[in-house]
């Protein structure tokens, strides 16, 4: 039986969530309190052009993963980028880079994991910034993408269900828990993959996700309800996971293919059918609802993971607090 109090406590206390944290006293010392034309929690910042959106977005890479594994370092650099685009519904248009390592050699596993994914993901490497007289290796990536219909962080509403979409044709990169089903998996298989987000997008059948972070999979829930202005139950043993992977170690899991996706009820078979399709497994793993509060159940108990009231997550949305 799932230890449902074990688990919560794991979710609060990983570092992925914490990181998250972080981000509400940047986001108070910039201001960004929901105020802004463009909001900010999104996956991207998406720049209305015309009738479609421009979407922009940066990664930054944590400085042991950069030096004990460089080449997929690399190679994340462009992969989850164009994954935040994809989760807003758009498709990658190119990239730039900045890295930073003491000399060549130290550059060069780095930079080619950003080639070798460049190819891959048919998503093109434009320019950037190299300072290889650093003291360490550093590394970070942004993308520019379109969109035509967004899939935003803003729009889940309650009686909207959970549908988590992941690839689990993978195993684990250790000594982090990155799962990776990307660097020896067909391009073209990757490529429409992906393309599922923007269809989706553009068919009506969803208008928020949000791609699976560091924070995992109740972490992600967490700033999509946040974003939402809403609460969040996830169901943990509905979760799809590899065979054999503990319950704990998959719930702070970054793969490098796994969305959360708000659906109305009476489209979540049509959403899962697409990722099924193409061997991808999607499940209904819980629901949105009125309230400020991020919950797990195993069906019959629950633990509260985060309450927005108590304190922000991201904090970069006005909350509706009750009076």
């Amino acid at each position: 039986m799932t230890n449902l109090a074990t688990l919560a406590q794991a979710i609060r206390d990983s570092r992925g969530l914490a990181a998250k944290a972080e981000i509400s006293g940047v986001s108070a010392r910039l201001g960004l309190d929901g105020g802004a034309a463009i909001r900010v929690g999104d996956d991207c910042a998406a720049i209305p052009d015309h009738d479609s959106y421009l979407l922009l977005a940066i990664e930054g890479f944590i400085n042991a993963f950069v030096a004990d594994d460089p080449w997929f370092a690399g190679f994340c650099a462009v992969m989850v980028n164009i994954s935040d685009v994809a989760a807003m519904g758009g498709r990658p248009i190119a990239i730039v880079d900045a890295v930073w390592a003491p000399g060549g050699d130290k550059a060069a596993p780095v930079l080619d994991g950003m080639k070798a994914a460049s190819k891959i993901f048919g998503v093109p490497i434009v320019g950037g910034h190299s300072n290889l007289s650093c003291d360490h290796e550093q590394l970070s990536a942004a993308i520019l993408g379109r969109a035509q219909k967004l899939l935003t962080s803003f729009d889940a509403r309650p009686g909207n269900r959970v549908v988590m979409a992941v690839d689990l044709r993978g195993r684990y990169r250790d000594p982090f828990s990155n799962w990776e089903a990307a660097t020896d998996a067909p391009p073209g298989r990757l490529r429409g993959d992906l393309e599922l987000l923007p269809l989706i997008a553009e068919g009506g059948l969803a208008v928020a996700a949000k791609d699976i972070s560091q924070a995992g999979v109740v972490g992600t829930a967490a700033m999509l309800a946040e974003c939402s202005d809403v609460g969040v139950t996830i169901d943990v043993a509905a979760i799809p996971k590899p065979a054999g992977v503990p319950l704990e170690r998959w719930l702070l899991t970054f793969p490098s293919y796994g969305y959360l996706i708000a659906v109305a009820p009476d489209k979540v078979g049509a959403v899962t059918a697409l990722f099924h399709q193409r061997d991808i497994a999607a499940a209904d793993i819980g629901g949105f609802s009125d309230g400020a509060r991020v919950l797990i159940s195993d069906g019959s108990r629950h633990e509260i993971i985060w309450d927005f009231i108590a304190a922000p997550l991201l904090g970069c949305v006005s909350r509706n607090v009750p009076a």
